[in-house]
């Protein structure tokens, strides 16, 4: 039985024993010194997360190639360490201040806030001596744009705290999520399409998809957080709004927001047209990150 023949569910399931198993072969293991910071990367790497970036990048290079390309995971696996790296530093004090994350205490919580500060250093370190591996320059320069400054996630990490003290509008929520979680997850996507060889007519495609996924992400994140409890979500409900965030509810209302989350579901169908049945999983995975409960 191949991937096509499974349902989503078993498909998913499937896709993440591979990437954790990939995980597991890539990352020290604990026993390795110093076994403290080793410890709490695979603490928070293995916290039971849904994997859905490294899944886009797989399934993006299936979907250019119409099958696995040699040494895709190696392109996938750092997606994880990256976005791991950010959920440590997020939840710090000095950030989001949560303790509870994937429905169990935080790294600063288990570990102290030093070795949680290490802890994604290392990630973030490590993913890029993952990805050197592939030979491929351009898969490194995706990857730390995404992550940086300039319309990448840290970028977006800042407006969210300088929000904080703004009035909520519709551009600086755009220029928060289109950078903080739209940035990595429209970068998971072109890395698998590149390292599948995509041509610029496919990339464009790819991208296009992309950009309206990793906006209705956080269109439902951010419904989520107002309409779903601690024990649902696996983290601290309420949040947002608590904190003050610039929130999609907080600037268009619950029911607008669940419009655009529709709208960005119908242009993430539609920017996948020339793939035609090739991109059935990522057809799938659109309409899962929009109905999703967590």
């Amino acid at each position: 039985m191949t991937l096509s023949d499974l349902s989503l569910k078993e498909y998913l399931a499937e896709q993440c024993r591979r990437i954790d198993a990939e995980l597991d072969r890539l990352v020290p293991v604990e026993s390795e010194p110093p076994e403290t910071i080793h410890k709490a990367m695979r603490y928070s790497l293995f916290a039971g997360g849904k994997r859905i970036r490294p899944i886009l990048c797989l399934e993006a290079g299936l979907t250019v190639a119409g099958r696995d390309v040699e040494g895709i995971f190696l392109a996938a696996c750092p997606l994880e360490m990256i976005h791991t790296y950010s959920l440590i530093h997020d939840d710090l004090p000095a950030l989001d201040n949560d303790d509870l994350r994937r429905g169990r205490p935080t790294s600063h919580v288990v570990f102290g806030e030093a070795m949680a500060i290490l802890a994604g250093d290392a990630l973030l370190t490590y993913a890029f001596d993952v990805l050197g591996r592939t030979g491929n320059a351009r898969l490194v320069v995706e990857l730390a744009s995404a992550s940086g400054t300039v319309g990448g996630m840290i970028a977006g990490q800042v407006h969210d705290i300088e929000g904080e003290q703004q009035a909520p509008t519709a551009e600086l929520l755009e220029r928060i999520h289109r950078a903080k979680t739209g940035a990595l997850l429209k970068c998971s996507l072109r890395m698998g399409a590149i390292h599948s060889g995509a041509s610029e007519e496919q990339l464009a495609a790819i991208s296009a998809y992309g950009e309206r996924i990793g906006l209705a992400f956080q269109i439902v994140d951010d419904i989520l957080d107002v309409t779903q409890t601690s024990e649902q979500l696996g983290k601290t409900a309420g949040k947002d709004a608590a904190q003050q965030k610039i929130t999609f509810p907080a600037v268009y209302g619950l029911t607008r927001s669940q419009e655009m989350a529709e709208e960005q579901r119908r242009e993430a169908h539609a920017a996948l047209e020339m793939f035609g049945e090739r991109a059935r999983r990522l057809h799938e995975l659109a309409d899962l990150i929009v109905d999703r409960n967590s």
